[in-house]
């Protein structure tokens, strides 16, 4: 019974986390296929491209939201799922059945996750994100950075327990961004604001 409940609540988190909002948002403000701009992401950075800063507040807002509504229904269902709903969740994002598995790159989700997981972990995650982009306006040092944050915050916080899961999930996000680490490297990392 317990094996099932774990199926059920992987299923749910991963179902949860698998809605596109950014997709959504500018196909129903009639600002297209959000696939077919700028890095054709479906994540709250590339619906800011379109120019609808409104859109991409509410994709951030919405991919984190989902993030933690995974992790507390999973704590409320069925206590100690957390961490499974957490990673379960971020797959969903990345991976969504429903645009054959070609999603987001997890940033905001993990946020979300880590915020339902413990509030401490989620705060030095928003720290870590927002100081690096107000420091660089490099959209993806930024979320690369938090989720090396993340398992850290877990650990100095005394949340350890949750620390494996969030390594996990610093390596798939890290995996998402190689291309964004390659044009690091070559300096042509596009910024927020700037040209490109």
């Amino acid at each position: 019974m317990a094996f099932a409940y774990q199926i059920g609540i992987a299923a749910l988190a991963y179902l949860l986390g698998s809605v596109p909002f950014g997709l959504l948002l500018t196909r129903l403000s009639g600002a297209g296929d959000l696939r077919t701009i700028g890095s054709g992401n479906i994540g709250a950075t590339n619906v800011l491209r379109t120019g609808r800063k409104g859109l991409a507040a509410a994709t951030l807002s919405l991919d984190l939201a989902k993030g933690a509504a995974a992790v507390l229904l999973a704590r409320s269902a069925f206590p100690g799922t957390e961490a499974l709903a957490a990673f379960a969740a971020v797959i969903g994002h990345c991976f969504p059945i429903w645009l054959r598995f070609n999603g987001g790159k997890g940033v905001a989700t993990t946020m979300g996750v880590a915020l339902g997981l413990a509030w401490p972990i989620g705060l030095a995650y928003a720290v870590v994100w927002l100081g690096v982009l107000a420091a660089t306006r490099i959209s993806s040092l930024g979320g690369m950075c938090a989720v090396i944050a993340a398992p850290v915050a877990a650990m100095l916080t005394g949340h350890g327990a949750y620390a494996p899961v969030l390594a996990l999930l610093t390596l798939l996000v890290l995996w998402l961004h190689r291309a964004n680490m390659a044009r690091l490297r070559a300096g042509t990392e596009p910024r927020i604001g700037g040209k490109g």
